[in-house]
């Protein structure tokens, strides 16, 4: 089989793909619950599996609004104040409202002139709202925090400092970086709207993987935990309507949600649940805050009218306009409209509201309820559009799912009842606060390609009617609906078939009102003129016949027209091919029937003569007959040939070039957008110098302090001398004068030129007390380790002095001490025979003349006679083995003493030459040149021990064991090892404690060759009898 070779430059872009894809697959996502009042968000991520992000206070939603809080000084060209975000940033409405920004979701992405923009701005008047220079859209001046000439803030920049907020305190929990997200938006939102919902998570340096409706999300997350009816297994449907009231507006949207089998992998199916949006109704303008308007407005009127205003002549337009005393109302009544959903009466009072006129407030449920009135009968309003879009009725509803706070309201819920016929249908099985966001995290999820997740097919609604215009090649108007309020999103793309055969252009409109079409995307074609004009040419087409198809749907993740394809196309008939005749013909050349005689005269003409010559001349009559038959069978098949009237004809397509812009309002472009990303970032820069420049504040506060303190210990007394003190004193009051004073608006650098000036002060006196606690301990056990070692090495030093010098006395004597044994007897009592000769440090060696002679007893037999005559234990080190130890104490031991010397003759207010750090680093190379030594002593202990060999064999019903060592000196299997281990602590064992561990192998395997000697003994008293000898076999060590 033949193996494909792979390009390198195929196997570096698979690499790339894989280790991106890997770092893609194990990024957090983000889900975003995009409120007017509150925003939320819920972090999936392996090991966090769907988890609400607190905020810095551990509160479990933000207040969506941000603040510049402007400067002591006022503000600086080039400065950046100190930004606030949601319960921080509302506490600094009533002091600087002019700075405070809360609600941005109900004036986003909408041009300054629209109604929702003026209703904003006129309950909202501290704020100086203008129109975005580029794109005419809302945007605010600041009032106090920046100067005159600071550009105006785009409402989409200031979500988006919202939403970094957000993502900071998610990667905080998260622990990594978090980019991808998904976010919710109501489902009247244009295009426009999406749009600057996306431009702001730019900003903020987030990718949006898909916007999602709320009442979607709300079902998404309601079907996380349901199984609905099997529609392939008979089941039927469930509708159920979402009832979103929130801050800002009431939604209602009805879902279909049901399950289904599908195709899986292989030749196995699955069950896949489905919710799809049938149809919406709105109120953008109903909801909560509509309801604390009332009472706004309420208390505006019982202000007015109260004797102290009215003395002092205030006017309704004048407290209106007066930004802080409507911030103080504002925020109160939001108070206030919630205890009257548990209460049937609250107060509230003011203190120095407006004009230093203090205000006191009360309200009943009934007197709240009657001011309400005529939103209540908005409620269904919104109930019966969704119904209407999704072709049902009340019966047809299975639930109605509560969401959002102001649906708790009182006579909200009752007035759903009543459009309802009863409380039956309504539901409360969900959160009402956290619902969305579990849905858009659930659905950030299901996106990633990090998580695997149940299975929940999910349509939106294109919720407003879209469609296109454009111009024929003769100049006429057209106009054609695409898509209803209930087409959905995602969906199988359209083809859309056009007469135009030149260049032109096609304008996608969204229905936004009733007769005003919002324009959205401008389709512009590039080569359709040239493509037809080749048709034309190449194919033969006729014009008349040239159909141009363009592909359209509504994109799943944002409601936008996406092109999928645009092509030209005709019929043609196909060139005629070849036949078998007519290529046999060419082959012998005979060509075509239609091919022209060759003129006489001509190259050709000539070279077919002579060829013709040669042939004939070489004619037989075989070549006759074979002549005839080929004529023949020519004519049959030019015959049938003719007789095909009809051609066959072909479709030719050509793929046609085009560009896809999007319209409305004007987009910003690179260079703006850039601009704007850089001033927020400078922002962030400006944040963090901030908080830097506060820790030094606290840091240099925080020792001061601490100054004070020691200057009252004892122990810091000692060691310090009366000018340091003095010293220290006088420049710690004047820093803490300095930072309460002129420091006030320091740099972080002049804040830590403080604090270091003073530390360099407190650092050399607070050395002296800690060396003074640790140095004699330290010195003490560096001493030990110091006459240990010399004890250690002038031990091993001797080991091999007598161990050298036994042997040489040996050597010299060891042929004379052979001749003797061998002349010698066998003695009347029982003697020892002369042992085996043993490889190893051992060979050659015998007994002396006096002991070979002298009859010796078992009882007289011992480890210690047998050292006498074997000679001294082999040492474990040579004299090379022990110079890198030996060195290293003399170099120490100098040290020390030289140190000792002079530090003895320092006081308490000197400095210490002797740190501690330096005798620990000393004793640290000191105990690891120890353990160096004493692991290569272990080496060279098992390299000399012998290598065990056991047998076992029946002999008169005993069994007997014999332990050798092998000729090279190894010890055999089974024999016995030192093993090093880390204590508890995790640290080797000292020296001291090595040689205590060497010392007790030494004598546990004395003992064990002293338990095996007197087992020998006994086991050969019958082999003693019969051969008057005992058999002594030595094992060295």
């Amino acid at each position: 089989m033949v193996r494909a070779i792979r390009s390198p430059l195929s196997l570096l872009l698979g690499a790339v793909f894989f280790f991106s894809a890997h770092v893609f697959a194990v990024s957090a996502v983000l889900g975003v619950d995009l409120g007017t009042e509150y925003i939320k968000a819920a972090l999936v991520k392996p090991g966090i599996p769907l988890e609400i992000v607190l905020t810095k206070d551990s509160r479990r939603k933000e207040i969506s609004a941000v603040a510049f809080k402007p400067a002591q000084n006022g503000p600086k060209a080039g400065a950046y104040p100190e930004r606030a975000y949601g319960s921080d940033a509302m506490a600094l409405a009533p002091r600087f409202p002019g700075d405070v920004y809360p609600n941005l979701k109900a004036i986003l992405g909408l041009p300054v002139e629209s109604a929702e923009v003026k209703e904003y701005a006129a309950r909202h008047p501290a704020l100086q709202l203008v129109a975005q220079k580029v794109r005419g859209t809302a945007a605010f001046k600041s009032a106090g925090a920046f100067t005159p000439e600071e550009e105006a803030w785009m409402v989409e920049e200031l979500l988006a400092m919202e939403l970094q907020s957000i993502r900071a305190n998610a990667e905080s929990l998260a622990g990594s970086s978090v980019r991808s997200v998904v976010i919710t938006h109501p489902p009247y939102y244009t295009i426009e709207e999406k749009r600057a919902i996306e431009l702001a998570a730019d900003i903020a340096g987030l990718k949006v993987l898909s916007l999602i409706s709320e009442g979607l999300a709300v079902g998404l997350n309601y079907a996380t935990s349901r199984q609905f009816p099997n529609i392939n297994e008979g089941g039927k449907p469930e509708h159920h309507m979402v009832f979103d009231m929130g801050a800002g507006s009431t939604t209602a949207t009805i879902l279909k949600m049901q399950s289904r089998t599908v195709k899986d992998v292989g030749k196995f199916n699955k069950t896949v649940q489905e919710v799809a949006v049938l149809g919406t109704g709105w109120d953008r303008t109903l909801g909560g805050d509509a309801l604390n308007y009332l009472i706004v407005d309420d208390m505006l009127t019982q202000f007015v009218d109260s004797p102290k205003a009215k003395k002092a002549d205030v006017s309704l337009e004048g407290v209106k306009s007066h930004g802080r005393a409507i911030a103080k109302l504002t925020k109160e009544a939001e108070r206030l409209r919630h205890i009257l959903s548990a209460n049937q009466n609250t107060q509230g009072s003011f203190e120095g509201l407006y004009e230093d006129i203090d205000f006191k407030y009360k309200i009943t449920r009934a007197h709240f309820e009657e001011m309400a009135a005529a939103h209540v009968e908005r409620v269904h309003v919104a109930l019966q559009n969704a119904l209407d879009n999704a072709g049902l009725q009340i019966k047809d509803l299975d639930s109605v799912i509560l969401f959002g706070g102001a649906s708790r309201t009182p006579f909200v819920q009752k007035e759903l009842e009543k459009f309802l016929g009863g409380a039956d249908k309504l539901r409360t099985n969900v959160n009402s606060d956290e619902a969305s966001v579990f849905g858009a995290g659930f659905r950030a999820a299901e996106i990633s390609p990090s998580f695997r997740v149940k299975e929940i097919r999910v349509s939106d609604g294109a919720n407003y009617p879209a469609g296109m215009r454009w111009k024929t090649d003769e100049g006429k108007s057209k106009h054609q609906r695409l898509w209803t309020a209930t087409s959905h999103l995602g969906a199988v793309a359209k083809e859309v078939t056009f007469t135009n055969r030149e260049d032109f252009s096609v304008n996608f409109y969204q229905l936004v009102e009733e007769g005003k079409e919002a324009d959205t995307k401008v389709f512009t074609t590039k080569n359709l003129t040239a493509s037809v004009a080749e048709l034309v040419e190449k194919y033969k087409c006729e014009k008349a016949d040239i159909k141009f198809k363009v592909g359209v749907r509504l994109a799943s993740e944002n409601g936008e027209v996406d092109v999928t394809k645009a092509t030209v196309e005709c019929e043609a008939e196909e060139p005629e091919k070849a036949g078998i005749v007519d290529g046999v013909k060419n082959l012998f050349g005979f060509g075509k029937k239609d091919q022209k005689p060759l003129e006489e005269g001509s190259e050709e003409a000539d070279a077919a003569t002579e060829s013709a010559s040669a042939e004939s001349s070489t004619t037989t009559a075989a070549s006759e007959s074979s002549s005839s038959s080929t004529t023949s069978s020519s004519a049959a098949a030019s015959e049938s040939a003719d007789a095909k009237a009809a051609k066959k004809k072909q479709l030719i397509v050509i793929n046609i070039d085009y560009t896809v812009a999007k319209a409305g309002i004007p987009q910003l472009s690179k260079e703006d957008l850039a601009t704007i990303k850089d001033r927020i970032k400078a922002f962030d820069a400006s944040d963090k110098a901030r908080r830097l420049r506060e820790e030094a504040a606290n840091q240099l506060e925080a020792f001061t302090y601490k100054i004070r303190d020691l200057l009252e210990k004892e122990d810091f007394i000692k060691a310090s001398t009366a000018e340091e003190r003095t010293t220290l004193e006088t420049k710690t009051n004047d820093a803490s004068d300095w930072l309460y004073g002129d420091g006030a608006d320091a740099t972080r650098e002049e804040l830590k030129a403080r604090h270091k000036e003073l530390q360099k002060i407190v650092d050399p006196i607070q050395l002296r007390i800690d060396e003074s606690s640790k140095r004699p301990e330290l010195i003490k056990g560096l001493k030990e380790a110091l006459n240990s070692t010399k004890t250690f090495l002038g031990d091993i030093k001797k080991q091999i002095a007598d161990y050298e010098a036994f042997h040489a006395a040996q050597s010299s004597s060891s042929a004379s001490a052979t001749d003797s044994s061998s002349t010698a007897t066998e003695s009347e009592t029982t003697t020892v025979t002369e042992a085996p000769t043993a490889s190893g440090d051992f060979d050659g060696l015998e007994d002396d003349e006096a002991t070979a002679h002298k009859p010796v007893t078992m009882k007289n037999i011992v480890m210690e006679e047998v050292e006498k005559v074997r000679g001294p234990v082999p040492p474990l080190y040579t004299l090379d083995d022990l110079k890198e130890t030996e060195d290293l104490y003399v170099s120490i031991s100098a040290w020390l003493e030289e140190k000792l010397v002079v530090q003895e003759t320092l006081g308490e207010t000197d400095d210490p030459v002797i740190l501690s750090k330096d005798i620990e680093s000393r004793r640290s190379k000191l105990d690891k040149a120890g353990m160096d030594l004493a692991m290569k002593g272990v080496k060279n202990f098992e390299k000399k021990k012998p290598k065990s060999k056991s047998k076992d064999g029946e002999k008169d019903g005993k069994t007997k064991t014999k332990v050798k060592v092998n000729k090279n000196g190894k010890p055999g299997p089974g024999a016995k090892k030192i093993k090093l281990e880390p204590g508890k602590d995790g640290k080797m064992p000292s020296q001291e404690e090595i040689d205590e561990m060497l010392k007790k192998f030494m004598e546990e395997h004395e003992a064990e060759e002293k338990a095996k000697a007197n087992g020998n003994e006994e086991g050969s008293q019958e082999e003693m009898k019969k051969d008057g000898k005992v058999k002594i076999e030595h094992e060295e060590l």
